[in-house]
């Protein structure tokens, strides 16, 4: 399957929003580069799931803006997919025709939605499931469809809030493996919301960590570890204990 993905430069310009007297955002700058697995880490209530929010465009800034490779962003002209904390099938259509959808929408022929449905498929390890219904496979094969049918539209970015928060650990850790492994065989430009400072470490090649409201960004820290990472080893251990201290309540 050819990747046609821009793999983005994602730049957040003196970005801020307001909720009317609530500051939330506040005159937020940074960028994330091409094929770059970006993670944001803060306390609870800081505006995680809000600047995912905003980066969609579906809810405009107070001020500023983001722009994907120099442009604003726009979802016309822009290809961003997002992958939620709940598990979001259509409990109506089957894993196959739910993981197709955003191709049907986008109005691709029938033999590349073929293709591209099946590679996907094969990496995340949904073979054999086509014909099920959502409501006859596990929560985290759920989101296994939500994940393929996030990639399978050659995301320009991709956005993750929480996606495994509601699975027990083991599964949790073969699905931060499935994601990665996404990442480096589909390429694109992944921002990973997480408030699992470890789940952090072990995907990011850079971590913001924010402040609470109105929330800025206290670092941008850069994980320089080899993948696949060990949770045990030392330099892992020394960036998560870093993280840690940063993410204050104060």
């Amino acid at each position: 399957m050819e990747h046609l993905a821009s793999q983005a430069k994602i730049q957040f310009k003196s970005f801020s929003k307001s909720f009317g007297d609530l500051l939330v955002l506040d005159d937020l700058n940074f960028q994330i580069e091409k094929n770059e697995f970006f993670c944001i880490v803060g306390p609870t209530g800081c505006g995680k799931t809000t600047l995912c929010n905003l980066v969609t465009t579906l809810i405009p800034p107070s001020a500023g803006m983001i722009l994907i490779d120099g442009e604003p962003a726009n979802p016309r002209r822009h290809n961003i997919s997002f992958v939620f904390q709940e598990p979001s099938c259509l409990e109506w259509r089957t894993v196959w025709d739910n993981v197709k959808f955003g191709l049907e929408i986008k109005g691709y022929p029938e033999n590349a939605i073929i293709e591209k449905c099946k590679t996907v498929m094969r990496i995340v390890g949904l073979d054999g499931f086509e014909d099920y219904f959502p409501n006859q496979i596990s929560a985290g094969m759920k989101q296994r469809v939500a994940i393929a049918r996030a990639f399978v539209t050659d995301p320009d970015l991709l956005l993750m809030d929480e996606p495994f928060g509601q699975l027990d650990i083991k599964k949790r850790f073969m699905m931060l493996d499935e994601v990665l492994r996404l990442w480096r065989e589909l390429k694109a430009t992944i921002i990973y919301v997480t408030h699992n400072l470890e789940e952090a470490v072990y995907l990011a090649r850079n971590i913001a960590v924010l402040s609470q409201k109105p929330t800025k960004i206290k670092e941008i820290v850069p994980v320089d570890l080899p993948y696949p990472r060990d949770y045990t080893d030392d330099q892992f251990v020394a960036v998560r204990r870093y993280i840690t201290d940063l993410v204050k309540w104060w």
